[in-house]
């Protein structure tokens, strides 16, 4: 356990470098499970997720061997089929295992995962569509269990594109008989690195990034080396801790096409926004502008962005509207956000934010990685000093935070609890 203690109202200024991406590498990890032979997997970053997800996969029986942010897993000896509750509480992707050990396994047992409490993610797509393959399916005192002589290609199509689900399905229906085709699948650029990495396995898969994905099963598959795409929630977390203090940052190990639904708030909220190849820089002149946002899958606006950018909308000029359309339970940073000065009502699944002209001070509680994300970020630009507690919450999906922000001339200092 520990904290933050941050001392706000200094503008960031510099560069910024991006790790790779959380939520392409957690279903790219559970893939290793797929075949034997050892994957390398380079871009890794070092969060609490990426440890637990490397704890499943050793429980299951691979061998993890890791050297800064290169991963190699060798799942010859994986002979553990199920995966007990203490592990997959620790966090949502941990049901991505289940793909892969029913594609290679034919049969796999796990808990129900846990996660942040931000809304209900049911495991019914997944389930549904390993029913659709061949999978015979028991749901009992909090496992599933799910057993497969041998799954056969079908259509299958998501009531919505979830992100899980659309894996999940990928993962198990490489090694499976005949064709399968998602339709309605999730189209985030995670979903498109995951096809990427099967395929240089020996995957046959295409559409990855559409809302069609169609997966022709294989014999075999084998090693090979990767490297993870740049995490675009990360690089957007740190375009708006730019905006919020009145800096100026380069964000670098970016894709900017992946940040466009960011940019484009960005851009209308009246900030500089300068794009490169592969970085992306925002400069904030004047106050900002304020902005509606409604959450959408990918290409829309992200909903991991939602709480960084109602911190935002915390300081700007006029009222902003923010409509989340993902997650029923995703404004708990809204009452945090209050005790420091900003004037939010939430109302069911609508926030109403009315910009004040400075934010103080306060002590505040992460509830979960993203807002805890929103509360340093509301703390950067508040006045006197704020102390974040929760700061484990924040560990799963940013790597070193305190040291990247402190290279931009942030004053935050992490301490145990």
């Amino acid at each position: 356990m520990a904290r933050y203690f941050i001392t706000g109202g200094k503008p960031l200024r510099g560069e910024i470098r991006v790790s790779g991406s959380k939520n392409a590498t957690l279903p790219i990890l559970a893939a290793c499970l797929l075949h034997g032979a050892p994957n390398v997997i380079s871009g890794v970053p070092a969060l609490k997720d990426v440890d637990t997800m490397c704890a499943v996969l050793s429980y299951l029986g691979a061998r993890i061997y890791r050297h800064g942010d290169v991963v190699r897993v060798d799942s010859t000896g994986v002979q553990n089929l199920e995966v007990g509750e203490e592990l997959m509480r620790r966090m949502r992707a941990s049901n991505l295992v289940l793909g892969p050990l029913v594609g290679r396994f034919r049969c796999a047992r796990i808990s129900y995962p846990g996660g942040c409490n931000i809304g209900s993610r049911p495991m019914n797509l997944h389930l549904k569509g390993l029913r659709a393959m061949g999978a015979r399916i028991e749901e009992r005192f909090g496992y599933i269990t799910v057993e497969a002589p041998r799954l056969v290609g079908a259509e299958i199509h998501l009531d919505v594109p979830s992100v899980g689900a659309t894996e999940n399905i990928m993962m198990a229906a490489v090694l499976a008989r005949g064709v399968t085709v998602i339709r309605n699948a999730a189209k985030e650029p995670e979903v498109v690195d995951l096809q990427n990495f099967l395929n240089r396995m020996g995957a046959r898969i295409k559409g990855a990034g559409t809302d069609v994905i169609r997966i022709e099963g294989v014999e075999h598959l084998s090693s090979v080396e990767h490297t993870v795409i740049p995490d675009r929630i990360e690089a957007g977390t740190h375009l708006v801790a730019a905006a919020i203090t009145g800096g100026d940052v380069r964000v670098t190990n970016v894709i900017p096409e992946h940040l466009e639904p960011v940019l484009a708030k960005l851009r209308e909220m009246g900030l500089e926004v300068e794009v490169g190849d592969d970085w992306v820089r925002v400069a904030a002149r004047s106050r900002p502008r304020a902005v509606d946002i409604k959450t959408l899958p990918y290409p829309g606006f992200p909903t991991d962005m939602q709480p960084q950018m109602m911190a935002l909308a915390a300081l700007a000029e006029g009222t902003s509207i923010i409509t989340e359309t993902i997650f029923e339970n995703r404004f708990k940073q809204a009452g945090e956000l209050r005790r420091m000065g900003a004037n939010i009502k939430v109302e069911g699944q609508t926030a109403i934010v009315k910009g004040v002209e400075k934010l103080t001070g306060a002590s505040v509680v992460a509830t979960d990685l993203r807002a805890g994300a929103a509360l340093v970020l509301a703390a950067l630009a508040a006045e006197n000093g704020t102390v974040v507690d929760g700061v484990e919450h924040i560990d799963r999906g940013y790597e070193r935070l305190e040291q990247k922000y402190a290279q931009l001339g942030a004053r935050i200092l992490r301490v145990p609890a």
